[in-house]
């Protein structure tokens, strides 16, 4: 569904990102992982064209983005990230509405789609639809902008760090929340995060990257048990040490 093909982009002498190779099949998540600068965001932003490659290609269902018009292609695709970026002069249902009223949606077909997504996200219409999102939780405002991002009913999703923002529960609740819908709704998905059990718990495949080059790409078994790289091992060091001090912790008990 998603090919990243020879994917550069240059500031200046430096690359942000250099000759990234990937593909990401249809209906599957794949996390791009690794540390802050080593070019997540900045691939993810190359795929919907909000950052324009230096080389490469991009393709999306088969067809070169380059083709189409950028504003065409990121209404076809979903976009949601940390910081949400609700409008706060609208309401609720008017920020989910938003993508479909651009294209021309009729306003009962919009009304559905806006109940339909907040029941999917688990916020009840009648209580939710009207309200700004100041009256809203942080993980409300998560699930508002995870709505808005399926409105016009997307095939490809671009998540950047939507739940990093979030208190552990929250963030928990919301994580397991998304794996429902998005195989309820077959999605194609590429999610970025740093957190290395995130990308563990919710990824099919992992894209680990470093200064902005492709380290290793697998399941998350296999990154686990067969790291390729000291970059890879070491990450993937962290969840085995938390896991560990559990089982310890477990281990005291009477």
């Amino acid at each position: 569904m998603i090919e990243l093909e020879g994917l550069t982009k240059l500031y200046g002498e430096s690359a942000a990102v250099e000759d990234l190779d990937l593909e990401v099949a249809e209906g599957e998540l794949l996390v791009l992982l690794g540390g802050s600068g080593c070019g997540k965001t900045t691939t993810l932003k190359m795929v919907n064209r909000l950052i324009e490659p230096s080389r490469g290609r991009v393709l999306v269902g088969g067809r070169d983005t380059r083709e189409l018009e950028p504003h065409v292609l990121r209404r076809r695709i979903g976009y949601a990230f940390q910081q949400v970026g609700l409008f706060p002069h609208l309401s609720v249902a008017e920020n989910i509405a938003v993508t479909p009223s651009l294209l021309g949606w009729d306003g009962r077909r919009i009304a559905a789609r806006v109940d339909a997504l907040l029941e999917l996200v688990q916020l009840e219409p009648a209580e939710f639809r009207e309200r700004r999102p100041d009256q809203l939780s942080g993980g409300q405002q998560q699930r508002v902008g995870l709505a808005r991002a399926l409105a016009a009913e997307p095939e490809v999703l671009l998540l950047d760090e939507p739940f990093g923002a979030l208190d552990p529960l929250t963030r928990d609740h919301l994580q397991q929340s998304f794996q429902a819908i998005r195989r309820e709704l077959a999605l194609t998905v590429m999610f970025v995060t740093h957190d290395m059990v995130e990308a563990l718990l919710l990824g099919d495949r992992i894209a680990v990257m470093d200064k902005g080059r492709l380290v290793q790409a697998g399941t998350p078994e296999e990154l686990l048990r067969r790291p390729a790289a000291p970059q890879v091992a070491q990450l993937m060091a962290t969840p085995r040490r938390q896991a560990a001090l559990v089982d310890e912790l477990l281990g005291r008990q009477p």
